[in-house]
């Protein structure tokens, strides 16, 4: 292959999307290798009661609308299906399930992507395999002697499963109080954040976006790992968040000190019984398979250059750092295709489509 794409998501698609679109053949000039049995990317794991009224977006892919569908219709069922119908009306070639397994250069200086389907060769890679692979739980001491059940959202099933049961959620993110609202229907709930949410009335707008992109951009320029962007962005109130505040679902404690058997304690003498710790603490990059190429610098991160790998133009992270949203991804894949089809076929002018 000319170029390897690893992960059929959102990123991972728009970068397909656009090689296409610049020249690369679908099939001979590059493939996309995606570790899941079925179109869909991380949509198709999200909890059942996630509908399309609670995403933030789904932002249409390149070329073609996302189709009307009803609020209530779960994400998991109506993004996959999204997915499913535009690979096939593009053509893209999506080999499932392929898992990669590491990526190393050559002594010709191409690069080899090892997989559970085989080796693959290229000149250039886009790695695309986001996050939801990699869940973060931080330590706590006394983490190991809890008798109760641990969990992230990625295990996360539905709220029943809770039901008379006394339920911390730890994380200030998204995630972490959609789950605490619905949980709270059916369970005692306590909310615990390392630090105090700031809620956002207005509808989130240009300006926030353009000022938490600038944020990982520096940080992901510096070599520093990506960091959320909810800081900058705040947490959306919409009207179910709303709701929980009145209820008072959402008054938070500051982040506890030590895990017991039976709960969670601060020092200064608090303490609350738990049944289940659901650790909403977010995700890290999927970055595993790329150890070999020895991308990660001192400061902990992989320093970058828009998308590509800062000293290294043929390794692009689409899904990273500053186009790790759905239009951050749908725009990175554009560059990346360009980008390569400059380097791949210097002198060669862009087709007009492009």
């Amino acid at each position: 292959m000319e170029v390897v794409v690893i992960g059929a998501g959102q990123a991972g698609l728009s970068a397909a999307y656009h090689l296409a679109r610049v020249g690369f053949a679908p099939g001979t000039g590059f493939v996309v290798l995606d570790a899941e049995t079925g179109a869909g990317g991380a949509w198709q794991h999200r909890w059942p009661s996630l509908t399309l009224a609670r995403t933030h977006h789904v932002h249409d892919l390149p070329g073609e609308p996302f189709p009307a569908a009803g609020d209530e219709v779960p994400a998991a069922e109506a993004v996959p299906a999204y997915f499913s119908d535009y690979e096939r009306r593009f053509g893209l070639p999506v080999h499932r399930p392929v898992k990669v397994g590491a990526v190393r250069r050559t002594a010709d200086d191409r690069f080899l992507v090892q997989t559970s389907a085989g080796d693959w060769t290229a000149g250039a890679v886009v790695n695309a395999t986001g996050t939801w692979t990699r869940p973060f739980v931080p330590r706590y001491p006394g983490q190991e002697t809890f008798r109760g059940r641990q969990l992230h959202p990625v295990d996360y099933r539905g709220a029943a499963e809770f039901a008379g049961q006394s339920v911390v959620v730890v994380g200030g993110g998204a995630s972490a109080v959609q789950l605490l609202g619905e949980i709270a229907e059916v369970a005692d709930t306590t909310w615990v954040t390392r630090r105090p949410p700031v809620w956002r009335e207005e509808p989130f707008g240009p300006e926030a976006g353009r000022a938490a992109v600038a944020l990982v951009e520096d940080a992901v320029r510096e070599g520093r790992s990506p960091g959320s962007v909810v800081g900058v962005t705040g947490l959306v109130v919409t009207p179910w968040v709303r709701e929980a505040r009145e209820r008072g679902v959402l008054d938070r404690l500051p982040v506890f000190d030590r895990i017991t058997p039976d709960g969670v304690a601060w020092d200064d003498g608090r303490f609350v019984r738990a049944d289940a710790i659901l650790w909403a603490t977010g995700f890290r990059a999927a970055l595993g398979h790329l150890a070999p190429l020895h991308l990660r610098g001192s400061r902990g991160g992989i320093r970058m250059e828009g998308t590509h790998v800062a000293g290294e133009p043929r390794v692009h992270l689409v899904g990273y750092g500053p186009s790790a949203s759905t239009v951050g991804a749908n725009r990175a894949g554009r560059a990346v295709a360009r980008d390569l089809r400059r380097l791949l076929h210097p002198g060669q002018d862009l087709p007009r489509s492009a």
